[in-house]
């Protein structure tokens, strides 16, 4: 009684390529050239804005404040550039003061919309409750 191998017949040569071991060499390959990588540190030279001690703050006026946002996105507290961390320090100073003060807001209509999103953002952080928009009197007869 034969068995079978379940292979081919003695004599014939193997069709098949081992690819084992070229597995193996590009495996070891792939591990050498993660390793001799040089390790890679971008660092990019920014030169920020320095304060200048000789420019006064803004003033918190004790009755009412305005917030205008410009064309391009700059915010101004009663005409002065500031950015939204100061707006927030003016804000949260104007909720601390007796009687608080309102705030009108003016945006430009030619202003994006999210740096207004981000300015009424803030303003609902610092818990500011007596603000009003300036400019919307324009539109008050399109009903």
């Amino acid at each position: 009684m034969a068995m079978s191998s379940g292979g081919t017949a003695e004599g014939e040569p193997m069709m098949d390529i081992n690819t084992t071991p070229l597995i193996d060499v590009m495996l070891v390959l792939l591990i050498m050239f993660i390793i001799t990588i040089p390790v890679q540190t971008h660092a990019v030279k920014l030169d920020l804005p320095q304060n200048q001690p000789n420019t006064p703050p803004p003033p918190i006026l004790p009755v009412k404040n305005r917030v205008t946002i410009d064309p391009t996105g700059k915010v101004f507290w009663n005409g002065s550039p500031i950015d939204l961390t100061v707006l927030r320090q003016y804000l949260d100073q104007t909720q601390q003061m007796n009687p608080i003060p309102e705030l009108h807001l003016e945006p430009d209509p030619q202003a994006r919309y999210e740096v207004v999103d981000e300015v009424l953002a803030v303003t609902k952080r610092a818990n500011v409750t007596k603000m009003g928009f300036v400019g919307n009197e324009r539109y008050a007869g399109y009903e």
